[in-house]
């Protein structure tokens, strides 16, 4: 019993830091891919509700956008970056450099996460570390993680800012093996790693695969799509039965459960290009906009990925939940 209790003790010992700071929850990202931030707040303000949530983003970091949380108001605000960025191929000059969730009431005694996505340019790999200063504001006072180490300073920081590794991309990288950390959000659903295959000259469909997690407390449904590339979008359920392999079309769409993530891939769930008016090829980004019963529309790039290709292009892997 002793042992045991000594255990105890050693591990709660251990695990006290991460679970005093406000955080992120994945500490390392690679330069020039696309990462999905989420901030833990793990309690109040000396037993206090947490009402706000303020994160400055730091340049480096661009195309940000926050996901809406239910009962919490949204504000962000914009202003010229240090440098003009690429983002798909753009130029972007301005964006997103604080994020504020507020009017919400996160009890003391509870946890919850502040999400958003953005993309790390690849002149961070550089620099090593890069911050993101966030301010808790609760019912009475408020706790500011803002402290940055000084060069060389290994002493623990008081109330340290958030802190993000960045590291170089692994081989195979570049731009477009930025693909499989793509990651679309509203409203609850999540979209990830959107990709499709290349499609030989006179070919008149395509299929589209993605993983859909529902992060919301309600059932959603994805009904329809729409791309300019093709004539109509189709949701399809592939599957054999009699050691026939059949493909139907499901007019009335694809259930997302509350709480799960449904995955589309070759051989299972995808959605279908329709009457092509152009053949994909290898390397290209394709627009697409899917429409959700409940989350409404959701704008999406879907990279194009080998003929006959089983995974997303870049070697991606597929999470099963």
């Amino acid at each position: 019993m002793k042992r045991i209790a000594l255990l105890v003790a050693i591990a709660t010992t251990l695990s006290a830091p991460a679970a005093a700071h406000i955080m992120l929850q994945q500490r390392e990202a690679e330069a020039g891919r696309s990462y999905r931030a989420v901030l833990t707040v793990p309690h109040g303000c000396r037993g206090q509700p947490t009402t706000g949530i303020t994160v400055s983003i730091p340049e480096g970091v661009f195309a940000v956008k926050p996901q809406p949380k239910p009962g919490w108001q949204l504000v962000t605000r914009s202003q010229p970056y240090q440098r003009a960025y690429t983002n798909h191929g753009r130029e972007v000059r301005e964006g997103v450099v604080e994020i504020s969730w507020s009017g919400g009431s996160l009890d003391n005694a509870h946890y919850d996460e502040f999400v958003f996505v953005g993309q790390v340019d690849a002149s961070l790999a550089d620099k090593g570390t890069v911050h993101f200063p966030v301010v808790q504001t609760c019912a009475s006072g408020e706790h500011r993680w803002v402290d940055l180490p000084k060069p060389g300073e290994t002493a623990q920081l008081d109330q340290p800012a958030p802190a993000l590794r960045i590291v170089q991309a692994q081989a195979g990288g570049g731009h477009g093996a930025a693909a499989p950390a793509a990651v679309f959000e509203k409203a609850g659903i999540r979209i990830e790693q959107p990709w499709t295959r290349a499609t030989p000259g006179g070919a008149r469909v395509g299929g589209g695969y993605l993983r859909i997690t529902n992060t919301g407390q309600a059932a959603d449904r994805l009904v329809a799509g729409q791309v300019t590339f093709a004539e109509r979008v189709e949701i399809h359920e592939m599957a054999v039965a009699g050691g026939v392999m059949t493909m139907r079309n499901l007019p009335d769409g694809l259930e997302i459960p509350a709480g799960q993530t449904v995955e589309l891939k070759p051989g299972g769930y995808h959605v279908m290009f329709m009457g092509l008016r152009q053949p994909l090829t290898e390397g290209q980004v394709v627009k697409a906009t899917l429409t959700f019963a409940r989350a409404g529309t959701i704008e999406i790039d879907f990279r194009v990925g080998s003929v006959g290709g089983r995974n997303a292009p870049g070697g991606g892997h597929h999470h099963h939940h």
